[in-house]
């Protein structure tokens, strides 16, 4: 316990400091990415007064949604590809979905969003760094998905999520993560809406991400140590 509290309060201060240095205090939200961490740690976390929690895995992420039902207030975010064949356990366990880039999975997780939930809470995945080996949308595709979502009832369109390819200059860093809230503002003025949410930078670049508008960080090795792969679920493309 006593070491992953200093590694959050690490996280923490670098939020905190960063979020000073452009005059942002308090606008960035932290998110915990447990993957391939086991339940007992995230109970920890929970216990040191994180809530949100960032999961790829489906099949490990459901165990652990399990084991931890008692917790009322943690809140599940997917941040993984999506398959066809996932997204009704997703929209049935999850709060946010920080990966879609494609209308047919948004439409089936709006069908088959439980009723009884509010909606759900979406950011829309952007290949910022034009990678061939990224998922996520262009953004030149963005106006007309943000278009068709954001007619969905069980769907809460909130913003953007990228994970631009690695740069160790913190101005290269900057680029993409400029683009990318250009982007939201210029979507929320087009179409009327008030997305508010920017899911950007992780360990190597969240400075950089809150520099430019970062609204979520999402952070797993400097909190949680190194991951391994997971076992339960190989990770697919998108677009598979």
């Amino acid at each position: 316990m006593t070491l992953l509290k200093n590694r959050f309060q690490r996280v923490y201060d670098r939020i905190h400091q960063a979020e000073q240095a452009c005059n942002r205090n308090g606008q960035v939200q932290l998110l915990a990415v447990s993957k391939t961490k086991p339940a007992s740690m995230v109970r920890e976390a929970w216990h040191l007064g994180q809530k949100h929690f960032g999961e790829s895995y489906l099949q490990e992420a459901l165990g652990k949604i399990n084991e931890l039902n008692d917790l009322s207030d943690i809140h599940w975010h997917f941040i993984g590809p999506i398959q066809s064949n996932k997204t009704r356990d997703i929209s049935t366990h999850f709060d946010w979905v920080h990966s879609v880039d494609r209308l047919k999975i948004a439409q089936r997780l709006n069908d088959q969003r439980p009723q009884e939930l509010s909606p759900l809470n979406i950011c829309l995945q952007v290949n910022i760094s034009g990678e061939g080996t990224k998922s996520g949308i262009s953004l030149s595709e963005l106006p007309s998905l943000v278009q068709s979502i954001a007619s969905l009832p069980n769907l809460k369109l909130r913003g953007l999520m990228a994970i631009p390819a690695p740069e160790a200059d913190p101005d290269c860093q900057r680029e993409p993560f400029r683009a990318l809230a250009n982007a939201l503002h210029t979507l929320n003025d087009e179409f009327s809406l008030a997305m508010d949410t920017l899911s950007m930078g992780m360990t190597d670049d969240l400075e950089s991400a809150i520099q430019e508008g970062s609204t979520m960080v999402r952070i797993g090795t400097a909190l949680f140590g190194s991951r391994l792969s997971s076992q339960q679920e190989p990770q697919m493309d998108n677009n598979k």
